[in-house]
């Protein structure tokens, strides 16, 4: 039936004569080769090809290649209309400073600017320096690598973790890198030579994730042991370990006063800690499932959030906290009072990552759909999804001055992404 099909099209398709005798060839030498002798005697016969004079071998193949073409050629035609959404979703929104003016509206746009190659298992966690044009990436193919984000170049690899590098970290001025993996340790690596200049013990199982405090004197780390750890980055030594959590601590972060630590767990809780005494003060339920990952509002942020929800009296000291879950949906806190503020419907899949815009108009996540979607945190809506990968989204980061986004997926890819 399928020769009879191909036979059908062939007639059909406006060819020239060499191709027709190429197209008959190809049927009768791919039922040679399949043994239906019977069938390519009748096939000859109907369009002329003589079996006595007819070369099998050379014509056996080429029905595959011509049908492995054409499935290549359909995959490369729906690429094009994704690039050609993509493209008029660009006219609508012109990547332009000028045309929407004010930065704290500004949010990725596609194509991405670069695609950097060059881990060799998925990617886990993405980082912008403050001050410099480089972002770093950690890998669960255990190394991290440093990349200039403007020139989408790959600079430099940094070796000594033993297994998955699970998360990395600047601290405030980017003279200091921290990351942490599944060999159960946190390093910390001077960002200028490139050397691991400590490395930091305690935990009894994968550490998850790691941050540095703004006063870059204190490194947050948080673990599948159930823990959360305090270690002083001078001595390495760990000053506090904060338990609660009943299973695995996904994330961990300060509040920007670093009064207050903020983590979330696979127990499907996020938790909010007095960091002077290690007191549980919210067990924040909402979700349905893993809490994958939370990010804290940074105080440029906090006054157009708090214009978002709440018209009359708001909290004096407000910290605003969103995370991330595997029920598809990202909730946004205010951690001081535990007040559940909304939550954001919207991705088909685990949601794996959140940052905040700088200016606090919208928040960006990333999701195993292997696509950003842009929140307007006025409506509470999506505002924009961007297929961001062809796999899983794992991580997504945002440059402190707006201007670009970064994304890390299964796909071994590191996207960078200009905000306008």
């Amino acid at each position: 039936s399928t020769v009879v099909v191909v036979l059908v099209v062939v007639g059909i398709m406006v060819l020239s004569p060499k191709q027709k005798e190429e197209a008959h060839a190809a049927i009768v030498g791919f039922l040679v080769a399949e043994g239906h002798t019977e069938a390519a005697s009748v096939v000859a016969n109907a369009v002329g090809v003589d079996l006595e004079t007819f070369d099998a071998e050379k014509f056996k193949p080429l029905l595959e290649k011509k049908l492995t073409s054409v499935v290549r050629l359909q995959k490369k035609v729906l690429q094009l209309e994704e690039q050609l959404k993509d493209a008029a979703e660009q006219i609508a929104h012109p990547i332009s400073a000028k045309a929407t003016g004010d930065p704290a509206d500004w949010s990725p746009h596609s194509p991405p600017r670069h695609e950097c190659s060059g881990h060799r298992s998925p990617i886990t966690s993405v980082a912008f320096h403050p001050s410099f044009t480089q972002v770093v990436t950690g890998s669960e193919d255990a190394t991290i690598k440093l990349w200039d984000y403007e020139r989408g170049e790959f600079e430099k690899t940094l070796k000594g973790h033993t297994k998955a590098v699970n998360d990395v970290s600047f601290n405030v001025d980017g003279t200091l890198i921290a990351s942490c993996s599944s060999d159960m340790t946190v390093k910390v690596w001077n960002s200028s030579s490139y050397t691991c200049v400590k490395t930091l013990q305690g935990h009894e199982h994968t550490v998850s994730s790691v941050v540095f405090d703004d006063s870059g004197e204190l490194l947050l780390s948080a673990s599948r042991d159930k823990s959360v750890r305090v270690f002083q980055v001078a001595t390495g030594i760990c000053s506090q370990i904060i338990t609660g959590h009943s299973d695995w601590v996904r994330r961990a972060v300060f509040s920007p006063d670093g009064k207050l630590v903020i983590s979330c767990s696979s127990d499907k809780t996020v938790r909010v800690w007095d960091m002077k005494h290690g007191d549980c003060k919210h067990v924040l339920s909402g979700h349905e499932h893993v809490v994958e990952s939370l990010a804290v509002a940074p105080l440029s942020a906090i006054e157009r959030i708090t214009s978002s929800f709440y018209s009359d009296s708001s909290p004096a000291s407000a910290v605003f906290c969103a995370s991330v879950s595997r029920d598809k949906t990202a909730i946004i806190w205010e951690a001081e009072s535990g007040q559940k503020l909304c939550q954001l419907v919207g991705h088909d899949n685990w949601v794996r990552g959140v940052v905040w815009n700088p200016l606090g108009k919208s928040l960006y996540t990333c999701s195993d759909d292997k696509s950003i979607v842009v929140w307007d945190l006025s409506t509470k809506r999506k505002k924009r999804a961007i297929k961001a990968h062809k796999h899983f989204v794992s991580c997504i980061a945002v440059h402190p001055k707006c201007h670009f986004v970064a994304t890390g997926s299964v796909d071994l890819k590191l996207n960078i992404w200009e905000c306008a």
